[in-house]
């Protein structure tokens, strides 16, 4: 696994990352890391892996574009010092172009997306270990959607950035469309974004096997 003693991932991202984290950044007791994959990537770490000790921050904000967490990132994300960054943003960047289309003032398009995400690669700290790039996506199996459609565009962005960058890619689309094979969208999300616990558990799955993650995995015994 990817993970030492002590190491500290920063997530940043929008709704999806966010559910109910504690703001403006979410992490230690209780529910203040939310209810996203995240909780559900530091559930699999502390469970199967107790003897490294990570620390798992959640700087997801509800709502956000990559224009609105680019505007944050210096405090959200690399003011926290983190040793790995994991961002999942778009998401917003193009569902305002379809549930608001004439509040041109809030969308986000390709061009500007591409160059927000690059912004946001430009600010980590070469100290980081290492920074994964999280596709957005929407839950809706036919590519000939328009939203669908849009978001594949999106996520080719990702795609691209992470190959130039070296960055480590996962992605969500793929992911949520494997599973729509099998079972139907409404399983996961009604509105074919936000997830409930069965997403969020894919999302965290994908993650975790990028991280190397080793289900076989034994903790020492402690003399």
């Amino acid at each position: 696994m990817l993970f030492e003693d002590y190491d500290r991932i920063v997530f940043a991202g929008d709704s999806v990352t966010d559910m109910d984290s504690a703001q403006p950044v979410g992490e230690g007791l209780f529910d203040n890391v939310g209810r996203s994959y995240v909780r559900i990537v530091e559930n699999m770490l502390s469970a199967y892996y107790p003897e490294v000790r990570v620390r798992v921050t959640n700087a997801g904000v509800s709502g956000n574009t990559s224009r609105d967490l680019l505007a944050r990132f210096e405090r959200d994300v690399v003011a926290l010092d983190p040793d790995w960054v994991s961002i999942c943003i778009g998401i917003n960047d193009v569902w305002r172009q379809f549930d608001t289309p004439a509040m041109l003032d809030c969308q986000v398009m390709p061009e500007e997306y591409e160059e927000n995400i690059e912004k946001m690669v430009a600010m980590i700290p070469q100290k980081v270990k290492g920074v994964f790039l999280l596709t957005p996506y929407y839950i809706e199996p036919n590519r000939a959607d328009k939203m669908r459609a849009r978001m594949d565009e999106y996520g080719a962005i990702c795609k691209k950035i992470a190959l130039k960058h070296r960055l480590t890619l996962v992605d969500f689309q793929k992911v949520y469309e494997d599973y729509c094979k099998i079972r139907h969208s409404s399983y996961i999300a009604w509105d074919r974004v936000h997830p409930n616990q069965v997403g969020a558990t894919l999302m965290a799955r994908a993650f975790l096997e990028a991280c190397g993650f080793d289900y076989q995995h034994k903790p020492p015994v402690m003399a």
